[in-house]
Parts: C-alpha cells; structure tokens; sequence
C-alpha cells in the first residue's frame, strides 16, 4: 500500500516518522520548495521536529497535493482543521476515486461546521467505507523520541481498518481499532476546547484539586454531547447508535494527556488567556494553530441542534468568542462542578 500525507506540520512529521521507520516509501506534501530542499539536504523538518531524521530516499516530496493523492492509495489528512478547505477546494471533484482517506485532523472545518468525511462526501463524494480515522493521546514530540504511544484507528470497514493500522504498529506505538468515526472525531474535537479550558484555570492560579475536578467534570460533559449526537455507522441502509466506553484512551485518554501536557498548545493558548492575553495577542504569540478556538465557536453552533448540557464548553465559548470575563466564567463554572 502507498501512501501520501497532506500536512508537513509537527503531527504531519510524526506520521511521517513512524511509516518510513516502517520501511515504508511515501509521498508528502510540504508548504515551499525551500522546506523540501532543507529536509534533502538536513534530512529533518527545519521546523517542526527537527530531532526526528529521515532516509531520504524513502521520502517523495512535493507542494502539489494532486500529485500526492494520485500516486497514492491511501491518503493520510494531518491539516489544522481552519486550512483543510483552502487546501482541498482547488482540487478535481473524482481526485479522491478509488482512495483510502485517514483523517488525523482533530478540528471541525470553521467555514461549514463540518466534520472531515462530511465535507469529503459534499465536495469530493467520499463514502464513509473508504473513510477511517487516526486518533488519540499521541504527542507528536514524545512519537518523534520513540517514548511509547498508543493510536486508535476507527472504520465501519473493520478488516481493512485493521489492515491500515498494522502499516502505524512499531517498537514505540501501538495500535487500537474500532468502528466508531463520529465518536472518536467529536471527542477529538472536544478535549481540545476543554484544554483550553484547563489552561485557563492554570493562568488563573487554580490548584491542581481544582484542575482534577474541572476535567472530571468535562469528561462528563464530552461523554453526555457524544450520547446525545450519536454514534453514526452505516449498517444494512441504517443509522444506528452503539455503546462505546468513554474512558478508553481515544475518549479519556485523549481528554487527559491535552488538558495536563506541557505539549498542549491548547493548554498553552488556554494559560494565556488566563493570564489575561487578548485572543489575538495569544495567536500571534503562540504561532501555532491552537484547534480549541475555532471548535469552542463549532461546537456551540452544533449544539444548538443537539441541545446537551454543556455549560463548561458553552463557558469557553463565551470566554473566547462573546468577550465574557474569564474571571467572571470561571465563577459560573465553579458554581456547576459536582
């Protein structure tokens, strides 16, 4: 199988990493000629990882995307969510024919409030059986030192699911499978707002007895949305809602590792808010996409439909978007935890 990754991002070069340390030849999209020539030349990612190397001869890079979609099977998306569109929308409608997709983007598309395979299907008619994705608690930094991570890969097609995953397993990851796309894409989506969450209580100088209450809480709250949103796969022509645990690691495990990492720059953006930046001044100071920001906006949007409890969440929200105090927010929120 072949594959090509859209995305030269940390969480791009960290895929990147684990398939050629698998023996694996692939093709990959990077943003500038410039970048292409360092990473021959230096045999890292000037920017992003640089400690992780690679032999260059297993790596076939390029700016163009079609040419990395075309001479691919499988096509992994490890694009912050805001630029998937911008990348994507020039591209021809049947590019993605006869494809595998892997979504490792952990954001809901600002412009539509969609999920990746859901914009896939409306732009390029991507069905959701050649559709999996690639999640969970995986800090690119700690895959690019080879510390041990484990990555959920979710499909309705269980064997070829399973077949993918086999290309990701090596000495310092493990693999998971399991069917459940939307579950393991909201809940992506959602750990990111909560922290954000996190890291406000941080530069507000809560205590870590508050901190293990604020995520308990939230983990509650992400489990009630995912129950009340569904959990979709296709069986026989049918939507049908399946029991998943929650406190496995792409759900829990996810929720806990960016809420309490120095490597979170969720948390990051989070601490600076709390600290009393402006959303702006923490984007330019930050220089990195934080996805909490954008998902705190998608995910109230979305909710307005779902109508779950979701105070914490709606209280970033405001903190974020509405210019609520993050004093005066995280009072309401004190008020609710249990």
């Amino acid at each position: 199988m072949n594959f090509g990754i859209l995305g030269s991002g940390s969480w791009g070069t960290a895929l990147a990493k684990i398939l050629t340390d698998n023996g694996q030849t692939i093709y990959w999209l990077n943003r500038s000629e410039n970048v292409i020539q360092q990473i021959m030349l230096r045999r890292h990612n000037p920017h992003y990882l640089s400690g992780a190397y690679f032999d260059t001869k297993q790596l076939q890079l390029t700016t163009d995307a079609s040419e990395v979609i075309k001479n691919s099977d499988c096509i992994i998306i490890a694009i912050p969510s805001v630029y998937v569109e911008t990348t994507l929308k020039v591209l021809d409608r049947n590019i993605f024919a006869g494809k595998k997709i892997i979504s490792a983007v952990k954001g809901i598309l600002p412009d539509q409030t969609l999920l990746l395979n859901d914009y896939l299907k409306n732009k390029f008619d991507v069905e959701l059986e050649n559709y999996f994705t690639l999640l969970g608690p995986c800090h690119a930094e700690e895959v690019a030192a080879e510390k041990l991570s484990y990555l959920t890969f979710s499909g309705i097609d269980e064997l070829t699911t399973t077949h993918i995953a086999k290309y990701f397993k090596t000495d310092y990851l493990n693999t998971i499978e399991n069917t459940d796309i939307y579950g393991v894409q909201y809940a992506a989506v959602l750990k990111n707002i909560y922290a954000v969450g996190a890291g406000m209580a941080h530069g507000l100088d809560y205590g870590d007895n508050f901190l293990s209450v604020l995520i308990a809480n939230s983990a509650d709250e992400m489990a009630g949305f995912l129950k009340m949103a569904g959990i979709k796969n296709v069986e026989v022509g049918h939507t049908v809602k399946r029991e998943n645990n929650y406190a496995a690691s792409v759900y829990l495990g996810d929720l806990l590792v960016t809420c309490y990492s120095l490597y979170s720059r969720n948390r990051t953006f989070g601490n600076m808010i709390g600290k009393g930046y402006s959303v702006k001044s923490a984007h330019v100071e930050m220089s990195m996409v934080a996805e909490g920001y954008n998902a705190s906006k998608g995910i109230y949007l979305l909710n307005q439909t779902i109508k779950a409890d979701m105070p914490i969440a709606e209280t970033i929200y405001q903190i974020l978007w509405e210019g609520f105090s993050v004093m005066e927010g995280f009072g309401k929120i004190e008020s609710l935890l249990v």
